[in-house]
C-alpha cells in the first residue's frame, strides 16, 4: 500500500472520501517536505557559513512549502485557496512583529550613535567583576526581563552592551550570548508582563499566576543549573582583559561623549514597559527620545553621518538621524574589535530576518493547511499512554513547531490546541499542558536559526544562532528538566471524572 494515501482521521479511513478537506497525508508523507528542510539547510550552512540566514535558508522555506503544496494538491485533492488562506492566516499573526523589528532596529541605531549603549558598557566595565561576569550577566537580564516581560526588549537594549562588555573582558560572543539569553528567556517567561506567558496561560485556559507558580517547578531547576554552569565558567575564565577593558574605555571617552544623563532614555522606556504600555508605542517613543538625545550629546557624530565635511547645517542633522534609523552607521573608534561593535544597520538591518519570517510563515501555513502537522501529531498521540509520553510528546512537538512554523506565537497555539483534548481525555490538568507548551516552544524558538526569535537575537548581538546555541544552558536544558518532572510525577495530579466524584459522593 503506498503511503500516498488518505490517513485515518478521528477513527475515519478517509481514502477515497468526496470530501476533498476531510483527506489528510500519511505522517511519512508529512514528513518529507520537513526532511527536505532539514537536509538543505544544513549543506547551506555548510555552504554559506554565516551568511546562510541572508537569503539561501529563505529560499529552502520556499522550496520546501512548494513542495508541501505539490503533495497536498496533487495526491491528496487539497485546494490551493486553501493553502493560500492558511499561509495569509499565519503572516498575519506576525504583522505586529514585523513593525516591531524595525522599530528595534531603529533603536540598535539610535541608542548606539547616541552614545547611550556606550555610555552602559563604559560604566559596565568600571562595576561588573570579570571572575563572576557570566553569572552577572544571566541574572541581570533576567531581572530586567523579569521588570520588562520581553526578552526581544531586554536583549536588544542590555543585552547589546553586556556583549560589548564581555569582549572587553575576553568573553566569547558565544558564551555572552548564551548568558544574556538564558537570563532574559527566564524572565519572560515568569513574568506577567509577558505575551508568552499570557498567550500560553490563556489559550489553555488556566489563571496567569497559577500558571506561573506551577512553571517554577521546572524553570528554578533549569535556571540554578545554569547560573552554577555560568559561574564556574567565569571563574575559570583566563581574567587577563585589563588592558583590552582600559582600551576599550579610552576608545569610547574619545568616540562618544559618555554622560550619564543618558540613562534617562533607557529609564523611561523601562517605566513605560512596567506601566504596560503598547509595545509599539514603547519602541517608537524609545527610538525617537535616543534620536533627540543624539542630536544633543553627540551632534558632531550626527551631522558626520549625514555627510557634512565641514560646518554643519540643519540638513545635516536631519540626514544624520534619519540615516541612524534606517541605515548603515560606523564610528572611527580607533579600536578594530570596538568599531564592529558600535557599527549598525538601522531598520535595513532588520530586512533579511523579515524575509525569513514570511518565509517561515509561508513554510507554516503550507504544512497546517494541508493537514500535514496534523497528520504528524494524530501519529504521535496515537501511542501516548502515560504522563510521560504524554509531555515528552508535547515538548518534542512545541520543538518541532518552532522549527516548521517559525515562530514561537504560533508553535504555542498550536501546540496547545493540538494537545488540549488528550489532555482533559487522560484527566491531566491543564496547567501541566500550559507549562510543557512554555518548557518547549517559548523557550526553544530563540535556538533555532530560521525562527523569528533566532533570527532576531542572532541579528541584534551579532552573533550567529549556531554561535550561542551550546552556550544558552537555561533554554537548553528547560525540556529536558520538563520531562524528567513529569517522569517522577512531582505535583502532578489527575483530574477525577464525573462519574469518580459522584462514586464519592454515595
Amino acid at each position: 500500500m503506498t503511503i500516498f494515501k488518505a490517513w485515518k482521521h478521528n477513527g475515519k479511513e478517509l481514502e477515497g472520501s468526496k470530501d476533498a478537506t476531510e483527506r489528510i497525508p500519511h505522517p511519512l508523507v508529512s514528513l518529507i517536505p520537513f526532511v527536505v528542510l532539514a537536509v538543505t539547510l544544513t549543506f547551506i550552512v555548510r555552504c554559506f557559513g554565516a551568511d546562510s540566514l541572508a537569503g539561501a535558508s529563505q529560499v529552502a522555506l520556499l522550496f520546501s512549502a512548494s513542495l508541501a503544496a505539490t503533495i497536498a494538491m496533487v495526491f491528496y485533492r487539497t485546494p490551493f485557496s486553501k493553502l493560500e488562506n492558511a499561509i495569509s492566516a499565519n503572516i498575519k499573526t506576525i504583522g505586529s512583529a514585523i513593525i516591531i523589528l524595525l522599530l528595534i532596529g531603529a533603536i540598535a541605531g539610535s541608542w548606539m550613535i547616541s552614545g547611550i549603549v556606550p555610555t552602559m558598557i563604559y560604566y559596565g566595565l568600571q562595576v561588573i567583576s570579570p571572575a563572576i561576569f557570566l553569572f552577572a550577566v544571566c541574572l541581570i537580564c533576567a531581572l530586567v526581563a523579569i521588570m520588562t516581560g520581553s526578552s526581544w526588549s531586554t536583549i536588544a537594549t542590555i543585552g547589546v552592551a553586556l556583549i560589548g562588555i564581555g569582549m572587553a573582558l575576553g568573553y566569547s560572543t558565544g558564551w555572552t550570548a548564551g548568558a544574556i539569553i538564558s537570563g532574559a528567556y527566564f524572565g519572560d517567561k515568569i513574568s506577567p508582563l509577558s505575551d508568552t506567558t499570557v498567550l500560553a496561560s490563556s489559550t489553555n485556559e488556566v489563571p496567569l499566576f497559577e500558571h506561573i507558580r506551577y512553571m517554577l517547578i521546572t524553570t528554578v531547576p533549569s535556571m540554578s543549573i545554569a547560573c552554577i554552569v555560568f559561574l564556574i565558567a567565569s571563574l575559570t575564565h583566563d581574567n587577563n582583559s585589563i588592558a583590552t577593558s582600559e582600551e576599550f574605555s579610552t576608545a569610547l571617552q574619545s568616540s562618544f561623549n559618555i554622560s550619564l544623563w543618558l540613562l534617562l532614555v533607557p529609564a523611561l522606556t523601562l517605566v513605560l514597559i512596567i506601566r504596560r504600555a503598547p509595545a509599539l508605542l514603547i519602541l517608537f517613543i524609545s527610538a525617537l527620545a535616543a534620536g533627540i538625545a543624539a542630536l544633543i550629546a553627540q551632534p558632531e557624530t550626527v551631522a558626520g553621518i549625514g555627510g557634512a565635511e565641514g560646518p554643519a547645517c540643519s540638513a545635516d542633522y536631519f540626514k544624520g538621524i534619519l540615516i541612524t534609523f534606517y541605515g548603515d552607521t560606523s564610528v572611527n573608534t580607533g579600536s578594530e574589535v570596538l568599531d564592529s561593535l558600535v557599527q549598525t544597520h538601522g531598520m535595513n538591518g532588520m530586512l533579511s530576518t523579515i524575509f525569513l519570517i514570511v518565509c517561515a510563515a509561508s513554510f507554516g501555513g503550507v504544512m497546517a493547511g494541508s493537514g500535514m502537522i496534523a497528520s504528524i501529531t494524530n501519529a504521535l498521540t496515537r501511542k501516548i499512554s502515560g504522563r510521560t509520553a504524554t509531555v515528552g510528546a508535547t515538548v518534542s512537538t512545541g520543538i518541532f513547531s518552532n522549527m516548521i512554523t517559525g515562530d514561537q506565537f504560533l508553535s504555542i497555539i498550536l501546540s496547545s490546541s493540538l494537545f488540549k483534548k488528550l489532555y482533559k481525555d487522560k484527566g491531566f490538568e491543564a496547567r501541566l499542558l500550559s507549562r510543557s507548551v512554555e518548557d518547549s516552544a517559548t523557550i526553544t524558538s530563540v535556538l533555532i536559526p530560521w525562527n523569528s526569535c533566532g533570527m532576531t537575537q542572532s541579528t541584534v548581538l551579532k552573533v550567529p544562532t549556531l554561535d550561542y546555541l551550546p552556550y544558552c544552558i537555561f533554554n537548553l536544558l528547560s525540556p529536558v528538566v520538563s520531562v524528567i518532572v513529569a517522569a517522577t510525577g512531582y505535583r502532578i495530579f489527575k483530574l477525577r471524572t464525573n462519574t469518580e466524584k459522584n462514586n464519592s459522593n454515595i
